[in-house]
């Protein structure tokens, strides 16, 4: 199951309490206060790691409870400090406070951490409160509660390559052919539901990863389809590939879907519309596609590579334009 969004109440363990107690042993009549502090309550903590390109994991438990820390003890024993709690996500988790609609960390990378609930301090004992005036102090403190509040937990992937273009332009046929990944592949529009990733290989060790999206109609910017939630993981990927249908089904023009959903990734943001792009003519082997490829070409004013997922053609020219790309971008940009 695909998850990219998580709404979570997060509460930091209280803080324990302070002890008040007195030192007594035989012959030491005035043995004063021995009364320790308590621990302080355990901190809830999100944390990216690899291994996960979901939100499945913790989508079933919305309440996180950190624990309390120990009271404080006789003796002048501290309380335990209590352990973290923390919740594991996939890099690309951007994590908002529900309430203040603030965002609180983006954690773009493994590794990446952010507190979302401290926990509370542990009070003190009696023993911090003896002064030269009062040397047998009662006075304790109960810890301070800790931090609570509701986050919001959103996925954006990260792939390096996004594939873009109206529904059944042949998307998730062509992530089957260049990576091991298994996408639902159907003749229905929207077969698609969520992304899906791949991992390409080109050769050694290099690789780069893939990104099947849901396809985009009209409207996508407001919502409209899959919309937005097709959007939100086009803002990680470094470069598009943007796949045409030469023949759609529902008789519309290729050249009307590219320039479709060009004004889509516009609407979303200057970043989007501006990334890298690779046009590619999917099902290729259907004839008379070569002609619509050229007028493609000429009116676009760019080259338009012929691929064919169920053929082969074409995509390791594909491979190879999107791995020239890929080195092309700066690393600041990367």
């Amino acid at each position: 199951m695909f998850v990219d969004r998580v709404t979570l109440f997060v509460k930091g363990g209280d803080g324990g309490k302070g002890c008040s107690s007195f030192r007594r042993e035989k012959y030491i009549p005035r043995g004063g206060p021995d009364g320790g502090d308590g621990g302080d309550g355990g901190n809830v903590i999100v944390l990216a790691q690899d291994g996960a390109d979901t939100l499945a994991d913790i989508v079933n438990k919305k309440h996180w409870r950190a624990v309390a820390g120990g009271p404080g003890m006789p003796d002048n024993c501290h309380g335990k400090k209590a352990p973290d709690l923390i919740i594991r996500v996939p890099p690309g988790t951007l994590i908002m406070d529900r309430d203040k609609e603030n965002i609180l960390k983006d954690l773009k990378a493994a590794g990446d951490s952010v507190t979302v609930a401290e926990g509370g301090r542990g009070g003190r004992g009696n023993r911090a409160f003896t002064t030269s005036t009062n040397r047998a102090p009662r006075k304790f403190q109960p810890g301070t509660p800790g931090e609570e509040r509701w986050v919001k937990l959103e996925l954006k992937l990260i792939a390096d390559v996004g594939l873009v273009g109206k529904p059944n332009a042949g998307k998730s046929t062509l992530l089957s052919r260049l990576s091991r990944a298994n996408p639902e592949i159907a003749s229905y529009p929207f077969t698609t539901r969520h992304p899906n990733l791949g991992m390409v290989l080109i050769g050694g060790e290099n690789v780069f990863v893939l990104a099947d999206l849901p396809g985009l109609i009209e409207g996508a910017h407001q919502g409209t389809g899959l919309g937005l939630e097709f959007l939100r993981h086009v803002e990680r990927t470094k470069v598009l590939i943007h796949m045409i249908e030469p023949f759609p089904t529902d008789q519309s023009k290729p050249l009307d879907n590219y320039l479709v959903i060009r004004k889509e990734l516009e609407m979303h943001g200057k970043e989007t519309a501006q990334k890298p792009e690779i046009v590619a003519l999917s099902k290729c082997e259907l004839t008379d596609s070569s002609q619509v490829r050229q007028d493609l070409e000429k009116a676009l004013g760019k080259e338009v590579v012929e691929i064919s997922a169920v053929t082969g053609a074409g995509l390791a020219t594909l491979v190879q334009k999107v791995t020239k790309t890929l080195r092309e971008i700066p690393i600041a940009q990367s």
